[in-house]
């Protein structure tokens, strides 16, 4: 229970997580916070690779939220998901490795990995009843249905490599009830498979999961075009499988500069705009008041309390694009120290940066 909170200031909270993203049963979350029952969330994900800022950055604020609204929050290591999405050329050692080195990455975020349950999706699929479920979703979702679902994937329906890419979807809906889920608490891009789980629910008669989507930070290209929201979404989030789209949180003050620098950034654009994203989602729930640092000559420094101010001030042509980069590179290098001097000071977790960092990234 989120001490001396009432059930509207939670709300609230929950709803801050899912700004830029959905938040689908709110009514059924109410409930939820209403009944004084302990209520259980979970985002999962594929170790593969670095991590990047929306994977440290972002979950973690999204994550100390959610642990002050009260929530019981569970982080899911999908390595076997990772096996079959062919991350890391599909070697399980590696994925492993890549898992653990997540854990690091957290803890360097200043996740309180005693205040959370982290588990491992190896550990829960060694029984019958797993498979049985997973079964019991596949028999009530149509092949086209799971095709479609396997966006979450991060592929495109036409990018399926083998006949176990098509049980993902099943499989991912079968970890909310295995892990005894009230909210899917994940990006919007795994927006499918928990619209399917709550279908699912209600064919079934199972627990109906409320949906907790945050939004998915764009890569430094900016919004990149599609068919819908959900194509949009995919081709424009940051991948860190797609170093050139990517902030990494180990890249350096030095790199972090040359990456915004090279980032799309138009004058007065804001729909798409990478900088203006980070502004919004990173930098503003950190920091309670942003300054811009400018020549006097161009009318000295300026400070904003709020991003609607900020916003407002570039589309107005009063703050310019390479003095908000600037103002972007020098907060998420700020941001972004802590977990590099975790990395070059801690032994176990430089040991697993250096050998992930080996690894070659597959898609």
């Amino acid at each position: 229970m989120a001490k001396g909170l009432t059930i509207e200031e939670r709300l609230e909270l929950i709803k801050k997580v899912a700004d830029g993203g959905e938040l689908i049963g709110e009514d059924e979350l109410r409930k939820m916070l209403e009944s004084g029952k302990e209520i259980i969330a979970y985002d999962g994900f594929e170790p593969s690779g670095l991590a990047h800022i929306p994977f440290g950055l972002l979950r973690a604020e999204n994550l100390k939220v959610m642990l002050k609204a009260g929530i019981r929050f569970k982080l899911y290591l999908a390595d076997y998901f990772a096996f079959i999405n062919n991350k890391l050329g599909g070697d399980l050692e590696r994925i492993k490795k890549a898992g653990q080195y997540f854990i690091e990455v957290w803890k360097a975020c200043g996740v309180d990995t005693k205040k959370v349950e982290i588990i491992w999706a190896s550990d829960k699929m060694n029984s019958l009843k797993y498979w049985d479920r997973v079964l019991k979703i596949a028999k009530e979702t149509t092949i086209n249905r799971s095709m479609r679902a396997t966006t979450i994937m991060g592929r495109k329906e036409s990018d399926l490599q083998s006949t176990a890419q098509l049980f993902y979807p099943s499989m991912q809906v079968s970890d909310i009830f295995e892990l005894n889920v009230d909210i899917c608490q994940l990006g919007y891009d795994q927006r499918r498979a928990n619209i399917l789980s709550r279908e699912i629910a209600e064919k079934l008669k199972w627990k109906k999961p409320v949906i907790v989507s945050h939004h998915m930070i764009l890569g430094l290209q900016g919004i990149q075009p599609g068919a819908d929201k959900e194509e949009i979404i995919m081709a424009s989030k940051m991948s860190k499988s797609k170093p050139e789209t990517c902030i990494y949180m180990h890249d350096t003050e030095e790199e972090i500069k040359r990456k915004i620098n090279k980032a799309y950034c138009p004058e007065k654009v804001v729909e798409g705009n990478p900088l203006l994203d980070y502004t919004k989602y990173l930098i503003f729930k950190r920091y309670n008041l942003v300054e811009i640092k400018k020549d006097k000559k161009f009318g000295g420094n300026l400070e904003y309390s709020n991003y609607e101010d900020l916003e407002k001030d570039f589309v107005d042509k009063k703050l310019h694009p390479l003095d908000l980069k600037n103002a972007v590179a020098f907060y998420l290098n700020e941001m972004i120290a802590p977990v590099r001097e975790y990395f070059e000071k801690n032994k176990k977790a430089k040991v697993l940066y250096e050998e992930v960092k080996k690894y070659s990234i597959t898609r």
